[in-house]
């Protein structure tokens, strides 16, 4: 097995592809699925286009063999062509079985040597059972074989499928110690650890993903330590690393090797390669720019994306002072594929401009305090940990009811949550509330430059 290796699908390529593999006639069918690679430093294919093979173009087609046209693998090798693409070739097993049969490795011994040939890349082969799960592998030069670890599924139920044994075929139930083996597997990426973020890297730490990757540029301050969880007087007085400090702490929680900090900007190579490598990525900055970011990566690598923001607005009073007027929190979630956080209007061109503004301006310190947590006022240390807790909380349960299904209506229904404290109110909204914009990024990897962004290139 390839450690850490990954196999994505879009909800709407694996729903095509189910659909298509399971025609309700009981025999085996065919597709091709072309990939990308991500850029990480482990092995991420993300499905970008689908072949289907006709089910009447098939010469033998019964519950337990397949032949179908050489046409198709030509036509397949000439899209992999552009971009060097991978190569997957996909089959269905009717009767459920979740393994590769001899058949399977005697028909890709003969296969995969023409796709080595045709395309110079990584290629496989996969297998998909009648519930949706799947397996996969993929051929190195020599035509060794080696097991891809998990394919995994971000849509509106994020779906993740071993390659070890088939009671991993439907998820444990959510909040048990089963749920804390499964997520062993998975590499966690927070971006910004301070107000939430701190508090969303302590639940996923607690709750056993097997890597965190921590992306924060900034260091401790005093004014940091009303909110930043496992933060001390000691890191603000050394003006330690936000990411530095919190890694420490999850050492000691949990031992060596589970920590990855990233002292960069989000918006720096180093940051994006690391989080090319994360099943999950929990966006938790306050800037515009981050969440267009962590927007392009989940675009890009296919990943899940779960943004959170917290806001007090206030209001004029009759003696001239403020008061507030809501305590408020948002959650997202973006599926690849689905409605991005642009599409959303979380940031929109105007947003990023008036950013850009106030970051050259010589009043941009009071200007960004006065739009930090309660606008309109200038407070350095807002007492804010009871809201975060809140809106971290929910950000991460959101992830759960995703993976670990315990919900009495559809995912889909909850793609964005508002809060308000002051009302005591929840609101929700629906994927398809959102109009969505074509997706040029959409499982576009490790193109360079790096998210389309020329500051992400490499440098010569």
């Amino acid at each position: 097995m390839k450690a850490h290796s990954r196999l994505v699908l879009t909800d709407e390529i694996h729903t095509s592809l189910r659909e298509h593999l399971f025609p309700g006639d009981g025999k085996e069918a065919a597709a091709i699925l072309i990939c990308t690679c991500s850029l990480g430093s482990n092995l991420k294919l993300l499905s970008q286009e689908l072949i289907l093979v006709p089910h009447k173009e098939c010469s033998v087609r019964t519950p337990d063999s397949l032949t179908w046209p050489g046409k198709y693998l030509e036509d397949a090798i000439d899209r992999a062509l552009v971009g060097a693409r991978s190569i997957i070739l996909v089959h269905s097993h009717p009767g459920g079985l979740y393994e590769f049969s001899w058949v399977d490795d005697a028909s890709d011994a003969s296969t995969m040597v023409s796709l080595a040939q045709g395309v110079e890349s990584i290629h496989g082969s996969a297998i998909m059972v009648p519930c949706g799960a799947m397996r996969a592998r993929i051929y190195h030069p020599d035509q060794t074989c080696e097991d891809i670890e998990l394919v995994t599924v971000p849509g509106d139920t994020i779906l993740f499928w071993s390659n070890d044994a088939e009671e991993h075929l439907t998820p444990p139930m959510a909040f048990t110690s089963q749920m804390t083996h499964a997520l062993q597997r998975l590499t966690v990426a927070v971006i910004g650890v301070s107000g939430t973020g701190s508090i969303v890297a302590e639940q996923v730490t607690r709750l056993g993903f097997g890597k965190v990757i921590l992306v924060d540029h900034d260091h401790v301050e005093e004014k940091n330590l009303n909110r930043i969880l496992n933060s001390t007087i000691a890191d603000a007085q050394s003006k330690r690393p936000k990411v530095e400090m919190f890694a420490e702490a999850i050492e000691r929680i949990r031992g060596p090797n589970v920590a990855e900090p990233i002292n960069n900007s989000v918006l720096s190579r180093e940051a994006v390669l690391a989080v090319a490598n994360a099943d999950v990525i929990f966006c938790c900055v306050d800037t515009h720019q981050g969440r267009m970011i962590c927007d392009l990566m989940a675009s890009c690598f296919l990943t899940p994306l779960f943004d959170v923001g917290v806001k007090i607005p206030t209001r004029p009073t009759e003696s001239d002072g403020r008061a507030i007027h809501d305590v408020q929190g948002r959650i997202d979630y973006v599926k690849p594929g689905g409605a991005t956080l642009a599409d959303r209007k979380i940031y929109t061109p105007d947003s990023l401009y008036a950013e850009a503004l106030r970051s050259t301006n010589p009043n941009a310190h009071r200007d960004q305090v006065e739009h930090g947590y309660i606008s309109g006022v200038q407070e350095e240390a807002p007492s804010v940990i009871t809201l975060n807790m809140r809106a971290a909380s929910a950000c991460v349960n959101e992830f759960i009811a995703r993976a670990f299904p315990f919900r009495e209506e559809h995912n889909s229904k909850y793609a964005q949550t508002n809060f308000t404290l002051s009302g005591c109110l929840e609101d929700f909204e629906h994927e398809d509330s959102f109009r969505k914009a074509p997706n040029p990024k959409l499982a576009q990897g490790g193109k360079e430059p790096l998210l389309g962004l020329p500051d992400l290139g490499v440098r010569p």
